[in-house]
This record gives C-alpha cells, sequence and structure tokens, in this order.
C-alpha cells in the first residue's frame, strides 16, 4: 500500500505529495483503523492486489462520505492493465459506497490540472460542483469538487 502510494505519479496527484515514510504510515494506519468514519479497501484487479480505495467523513445520518484512491501503477503498466484497471476501480468503488455503505452522495477532490481522472468522473456520473484553491506543498492549486448521487448513478 505505502510503496504504490509513493509512486511519483501518485504523489504528484495527490494533496499530500512527500515520500510517506514506515512510521508516517503506520500512524495513519493506527488512525484510519479505529476512525468509524473512514474504511480502506484493497482493490484486485483479477486475483491480485492492484490499489486502495479510501473512504473518509462517512455520515450514515446524511449518507454522505468521500472518497479517493490510487493504483499500483507500476504493477498495472507492467500487465498492460493500467486502464482497465482504473475503470474497474471506480465502478467498484461507487458500487460499495452506494450498496454497501448506503450512501446518498458521495464527493471527492481531483486537482484541476488532472483532466483524465476528472473525465472518469464524469464518465460515471460525476458532476464538478464547484472549484476552490488548496495549499498542496505550500502553493495554491486549483481543486474540483465532484459528486454522485445514488439518484444519479449509473448502473
Amino acid at each position: 500500500m505505502r510503496r504504490w502510494r509513493n509512486h511519483p505519479t501518485v504523489r504528484r496527484a495527490s494533496f499530500t505529495t512527500h515520500e510517506i515514510r514506515p512510521d508516517e504510515h503506520r500512524r495513519w494506519w493506527s488512525a484510519a483503523q479505529r476512525d468509524p468514519t473512514r474504511r480502506v479497501l484493497i482493490y484486485c484487479h483479477g486475483d491480485v492486489p492492484a490499489g486502495v480505495v479510501a473512504f473518509a467523513d462517512l455520515d450514515p445520518d446524511a449518507g454522505t462520505g468521500t472518497w479517493g484512491f490510487y493504483l499500483d501503477v507500476d504493477g498495472l503498466e507492467a500487465a498492460g492493465a493500467l486502464l482497465p484497471a482504473w475503470m474497474d476501480l471506480e465502478r467498484e468503488a461507487v458500487r460499495y459506497a452506494f450498496d454497501e455503505l448506503g450512501l446518498r452522495v458521495l464527493g471527492g477532490e481531483t486537482l484541476a490540472w488532472n483532466t483524465p481522472v476528472l473525465q472518469l468522473h464524469r464518465r460515471f456520473g460525476f458532476t464538478a460542483e464547484r472549484t476552490y484553491q488548496r495549499d498542496v506543498d505550500g502553493v495554491p492549486q486549483d481543486v474540483v469538487w465532484t459528486e454522485l448521487s445514488s439518484d444519479a448513478r449509473r448502473h
């Protein structure tokens, strides 16, 4: 999980771009396991672990939550499966959010320059609700907030 997260391509598209050290990862993992508003899932492409989907800010009363993901870029590229895995991960994450977690609205942040991810989200029915700035490594970056409601979900 940490190796995938530390891939330069993944770090570049993240809000935390430094290389995650083992002690930092252990603290994050320990906190994530104790937090009832979070779920961290391993995505498998076929039978091979190939990515992480993290749900956060889960509010069962409101039926809302946020999400993010990353993939094993090197492993999937070597197998010629990066694009199919990317699409499958999003399909499975959306299914899990609505069918397993019972969400009514799923939202997330994407750096505005990351057009491939924004296009993928649109393909699955997410809409861009707003754009705002957030500091990434001390530099203001445009961020797009996207949402998908259970009513707008494409099965």
